[in-house]
């Protein structure tokens, strides 16, 4: 991880699309603790729904991985028809046509006979007897092989998956701005592009840094590249994302993925923030269950709460993330106390557990995370597996986790507020030096010295009626000593 808090970054045209990579070398170097997500999100021509984009470091190899989520038609038959005639499509045609000799379904023979046919496939050895005249994907493709990327596509019900490796001795950043051409191509081939990039061209997408996650942390649109210092957590969220995106393979292996997980730790360690990442990884709708929802003063009103809330969650139809924020608060335990708050606190708990126990049979789209502070507070039976599969400990961040963690902030907060003429942190700020002097704060107190710093500007500024100079690292370290005096 890099800790200069303005990165290095590069914009370059892919497809008619403006790409900016920030810190290109770094997320190279992250993805040997987990999948770092390149290219994601929801803003593509149709008939694309969703991309995502990682790359993930493991046995020596570097693993560029895209999954693209098209609408409508859900087979191989009418991914075909989609238009895939360019150079990615080729390969897919390629994998058709080589398994049309070994019991393929004539119907998708003949689409991919015929999509080879289109694309001057000769049959016999599934040659290219003619290149397609996507020149501009041509050379995405060419470029990618040149560095030895030679990407894979895959389809599966209506997605397709593009693969490439590299080994990791060689990777360099020219790999990663490759792989983003090859996805940005199949994104074009599916939106049935032309010979010259058009659909892409205005769209403008930024991959690492702070520049892609710049919203507030405690916004809908936080992501998983926003968490600092919690590299193992973020994985682990990753996969369950994977899990989610792809429901046919899970089938295929009667695999279970996990719909539960209990979140733990002290208060301001980012619990919440983790729960709204994780929806938007995976692509899902974000419900919070705030305490003033269940809980209830009249007799058997907490319970009907709790069943009217998995009652709406059953009938959810797309994938959904439903939080129990402080679930201590809500559900604890009550031992063998016999007095009425006893067993009004039991039977909340037993309705949960019930409705748990069918919940995710019956809505496989839904997932539920509760947080909680106190862990010995929640019935061990309530947080079994079966109901939450993972266990999560979210602990306070160590120096280089808040390093991490405040190095995202300032450069979130450098591509929220800088502009031209207008610099908001000094040259002298150093990450690393603060975290050293900000042992057992969380990411919540780090949040609220930089708060604070920029409410003392920009008071200054208003009262004084000229401009102030930057945040510089004096400052930092004296709102560190407010915090801590209270």
């Amino acid at each position: 991880m890099g800790y200069e808090v303005r990165p290095d970054q590069e914009t370059i045209t892919l497809v008619g699309a403006r790409v900016t990579v920030v810190d290109a070398a770094v997320l190279l170097s992250a993805a040997e603790a987990g999948p770092v997500e390149l290219l994601g999100g929801t803003d593509f021509p149709a008939p694309v729904r969703e991309v995502r984009s990682t790359v993930r470091a493991a046995d020596g190899l570097h693993r560029f991985e895209a999954y693209l989520r098209v609408d409508g038609p859900g087979s191989t038959v009418g991914l075909l028809a989609l238009g895939l005639a360019g150079p990615v499509g080729l390969l897919l045609a390629q994998r058709l046509a080589a398994r049309t000799g070994d019991g393929l379904a004539a119907g998708v023979g003949r689409v991919a006979a015929e999509a080879g046919r289109r694309l001057g496939l000769r049959p016999a050895d599934t040659a290219l007897a003619e290149p397609p005249r996507d020149r501009a994907g041509q050379d995405v493709l060419r470029t990618a092989e040149k560095l030895g990327l030679r990407p894979k596509v895959s389809q599966d019900g209506g997605a397709l998956t593009v693969r490439a490796a590299v080994p990791s001795a060689e990777v360099t950043p020219a790999h990663l701005h490759a792989m983003l051409g090859v996805v940005l191509q199949t994104v074009r081939e599916l939106a049935g592009d032309g010979p010259e990039p058009a659909v892409l061209r205005g769209r403008s997408y930024t991959v690492g840094g702070s520049v892609a996650t710049a919203a507030p942390a405690g916004s809908a649109a936080v992501t998983l590249d926003q968490v600092g210092g919690l590299a193992d957590v973020v994985a682990r969220f990753r996969e369950v994302a994977v899990s989610f995106r792809h429901p046919q393979v899970m089938a295929r292996w009667g695999a279970r993925r996990p719909q539960g997980i209990l979140l733990y730790g002290p208060p301001g360690t980012g619990k919440t923030m983790l729960a709204r990442a994780l929806a938007n990884e995976v692509g899902a709708d974000f419900v919070e269950i705030r305490t003033p929802e269940i809980l209830d003063k009249y007799l058997g009103g907490s319970e009907r709460n709790i069943k009217r809330i998995f009652r709406e969650a059953r009938r959810y139809r797309r994938p959904t993330v439903m939080l129990f924020d402080e679930f201590d608060s809500i559900i604890s335990y009550a031992g063998a106390g016999g007095d009425a708050a006893s067993q009004a606190v039991n039977a909340v708990a037993g309705i949960f557990k019930q409705e748990m126990n069918t919940l995710f049979e019956e809505n496989p789209n839904v997932i539920v995370v509760a947080t909680t502070n106190f862990p010995q507070r929640v019935d061990a039976s309530l947080i079994r597996s079966g109901r939450f599969d993972l266990k999560i400990a979210i602990p306070a961040p160590d120096e280089a986790g808040r390093a991490e963690i405040i190095t995202k902030m300032i450069r979130e907060l450098i591509d929220r507020h800088e502009r031209p003429g207008f610099r908001m942190f000094a040259a002298d700020v150093d990450p690393v030096a603060l975290a050293a002097e900000t042992a057992g704060l969380t990411g919540a107190d780090l949040r609220e010295v930089l708060r604070r710093v920029q409410l003392a500007k920009a008071m200054r500024e208003a009262t004084v009626g000229a401009p102030a100079a930057p945040i510089s690292q004096d400052e930092l370290r004296e709102a560190v000593a407010g915090l801590r005096r209270g």
